[in-house]
């Protein structure tokens, strides 16, 4: 059956107190990326190369949100916070201790380890590029990085200590005291909102740097040999990679079940829906050389392993994401070309973070349309800014086989969003 013809129109009343809160699957489907450039490309080899490279060139901001905007005097308090060991229990283990930046921002184990000396349930991920992220954990249990802040250090299983007992060790410094107040001078003070806003904007600054890729997408052609540019089209392409390894920090950020054997439930135990399980955050590949092992569990080694379990390694089961290529089928060549390519998004020597930060907002784009439907294609919401009267019904039509979780929110001004596609986001504002 095609996308059209399985066509849902599913429509979102809007109650006197705001909008319902509602939950739903939608089911929806994407042309592949390949399929996608081809259609939107002229013809001619070179353009549609332009338009594969347009859709990985670098953003020229970084994103921040209205409610913590970027100061540098924040950041530097960020930095203080992501490297201070008070932050655990025993005064062991900081933020730093486990997120290497030498190592893709991750730890180079399996799973990671604790203050209490036990291994992970899960591979440490790493943290290139959240500024662009939706929700953030391997599961995206946390909406935002403030939200993450506190998980890892309240965890009894990571760095064990209440966010009372951290905000009171730092408070009793007064070098911190002082760190808080310049970095907030609107609200002096050392809390765990304070304290959660800085270490969020210090992450937020985790730009990776340029590489061969992005001087190649800029217009050097030298940068990439024959090879890797063989590999970068064959990750766009036959392989199927860019369909979730997309943009410039190669990911959707969205949740897939990609096939992999255990019993960790991931996505689906967060949404509770059964369409989730076993799914998990498409990691960015920025930096891929120094993050292995791979996977949510570290189960793979190399990128060799990664791609052995993409051609033979796949569990069957009815949860597998759709955009998922099957089957997957490479010669030694073509395996030897992608890995090449890969190999052009790690940096030359150690990755250092940006000096300067040009700083952008989060939130829509587009000034809102005033319309009361909405269509869904390929992980997005078409237009994503509207505005609606109260009481107004809104439609969301969908031409789409994958299966997304819509959301809405309770608050004036509204954030749709996907539960499994979190960056399929639809801004609505509903007006008296």
């Amino acid at each position: 059956m095609t996308a059209r013809a399985s066509r849902r129109i599913l429509g979102a009343a809007f109650a006197a107190g705001g909008m319902l809160g509602i939950a739903a699957a939608f089911f929806v489907s994407s042309a592949s990326f390949e399929a996608l450039a081809a259609a939107r490309a002229p013809a001619g080899v070179a353009d549609e190369l332009a338009t594969l490279k347009a859709a990985f060139r670098r953003p020229a901001a970084v994103p921040f949100p209205a409610d913590n905007p970027y100061s540098e005097k924040k950041r530097a308090l960020g930095a203080m916070l992501f490297h201070d060991t008070r932050l655990s229990m025993d005064g062991s283990r900081s933020c730093a201790s486990c997120h290497d930046r030498s190592k893709g921002f991750a730890d180079g184990k399996a799973q990671g380890q604790g203050v209490p000396g036990r291994p992970l349930k899960r591979h440490t991920p790493t943290l290139w590029n959240l500024a662009w992220a939706a929700p953030v954990f391997w599961d995206g249990r946390a909406r935002s990085l403030e939200e993450q802040v506190a998980g890892p250090i309240e965890s009894p299983d990571e760095m064990a200590q209440p966010m009372a007992s951290v905000v009171e060790r730092l408070a009793a410094d007064p070098a911190m005291r002082r760190a808080f107040a310049e970095a907030f001078p609107q609200a002096p003070k050392v809390d765990a909102v304070n304290l959660a806003k800085a270490i969020a904007t210090f992450e937020r600054t985790f730009v990776s740097p340029t590489t061969r890729f992005d001087r190649w997408i800029a217009g050097e052609q030298s940068a990439l040999n024959e090879n890797e540019i063989a590999g970068f089209r064959l990750f766009a392409g036959k392989a199927g990679c860019a369909k979730c390894h997309s943009g410039f920090a190669f990911t959707d950020h969205a949740f897939h079940d990609i096939g992999l054997p255990g019993d960790d439930r991931g996505r689906g135990a967060v949404l509770r829906l059964p369409v989730a399980e076993h799914a998990f955050k498409t990691p960015g590949l920025r930096e891929i050389g120094r993050s292995a092992p791979y996977m949510h569990d570290g189960s793979l080694a190399t990128l060799d392993d990664v791609l052995n379990h993409y051609q033979n390694g796949v569990v069957e089961r009815p949860t597998l994401s759709k955009d998922l290529s099957r089957p997957l089928r490479l010669s030694a060549g073509e395996r030897a070309d992608l890995v090449a390519f890969l190999d052009t998004l790690n940096s030359d020597g150690e990755p250092a973070l940006p000096e300067k930060i040009v700083a952008g907002k989060s939130g829509p784009a587009a000034p809102a349309a005033h319309v009361s439907t909405v269509s869904q294609d390929d992980k997005a919401f078409h237009p994503r800014h509207i505005a609606l009267k109260r009481g107004q019904r809104l439609w969301v039509v969908n031409n789409d086989t994958r299966t997304h979780n819509i959301r809405f929110p309770r608050a004036g001004s509204f954030l749709v969003f996907c539960g499994i596609h979190p960056k399929m986001e639809l801004y609505v504002d509903v007006g008296r």
